[in-house]
């Protein structure tokens, strides 16, 4: 397993070196990660996929692919040294192939809609080995995509994501879903894009250098971290801010102002 060599992605998260004496860090809570068109985000879902596998030896991911088919994943996650195709052999990743899902028009029945991909979460899950549903990991690769499925009901969409943040909270799963903050023309956020970042135990938003394009780095990401000392009753929000560059098989991450 993993433990050596954090990162400030693993950091911001809640990771700590000795993950397989404590308590999977997200486990009960909800990582939405918000990126732009000229940013993409995608790089923090495959860091988190990589780390449920590397860092917990009876862990499983529920993956729902909205973006892109399983081939895609499979050979991003080659690079950073995790064999998706050997996970889903071993039962431990289950991959729903969303890409040519259609969600009824409204008034007809909604029986092949979200709700039956929600029932195939649950069925996935069903399926797991006992031992491997201690720390279950459901991702969602593109939340507007999700909406272009459901025929651009954000309601549909949002009623979704409470059924999966109520089923992942109360069984003290994790919920990881990737949003795009600048699809709509009109630059108003609508309510529900502002009702998930409320559900979020994480925010983590990644946007491009507020001076532009450079050599070195790629972009800029912000981590909202809002954690809560159940024993206490006391809640605090940490914020952590920090640049990254995509190399071939790793990400970089440093705090700016450390590259010259």
């Amino acid at each position: 397993m993993e433990h050596q060599g954090l990162n400030l992605m693993d950091q911001a998260l809640g990771f700590h070196s000795n993950m397989t004496q404590q308590p999977w860090p997200l486990c009960g809570r909800f990582v939405l990660v918000e990126d732009c068109v000229d940013t993409s985000g995608a790089f923090v879902l495959h860091h988190i996929l990589k780390r449920s596998f590397t860092s917990r030896p009876s862990s499983a991911v529920i993956f729902l692919a909205f973006a892109h088919p399983i081939n895609h994943y499979d050979r991003v996650l080659r690079k950073l040294g995790c064999n998706l195709s050997s996970q889903r052999d071993n039962g431990r990743f289950f991959f729903l192939d969303m890409l040519m899902l259609q969600c009824p028009v409204e008034g007809k029945p909604k029986h092949d809609g979200l709700a039956t991909v929600f029932e195939k979460i649950e069925r996935a899950i069903s399926e797991l080995h006992p031992e491997n549903k201690k720390f279950v990991t459901v991702v969602i690769d593109d939340i507007s995509c999700l909406e272009v499925a459901a025929n651009g009901s954000s309601n549909d969409v949002l009623d979704f994501l409470h059924y999966c943040y109520t089923l992942t909270s109360e069984n003290g799963y994790a919920l990881v879903a990737l949003n795009h903050q600048d699809i709509y023309s009109d630059g108003e956020r609508p309510a529900f894009m502002l009702e998930i970042e409320y559900l979020a135990d994480i925010l983590v938003k990644v946007d491009p250098l507020a001076t532009g394009l450079a050599k070195d780095v790629h972009g800029q990401v912000m981590v909202l971290n809002k954690e809560t000392q159940k024993q206490q009753g006391i809640s605090s929000i940490k914020v952590q801010n920090f640049h990254f560059k995509i190399k071939e098989n790793n990400i970089e991450y440093f705090y700016p102002g450390t590259r010259t």
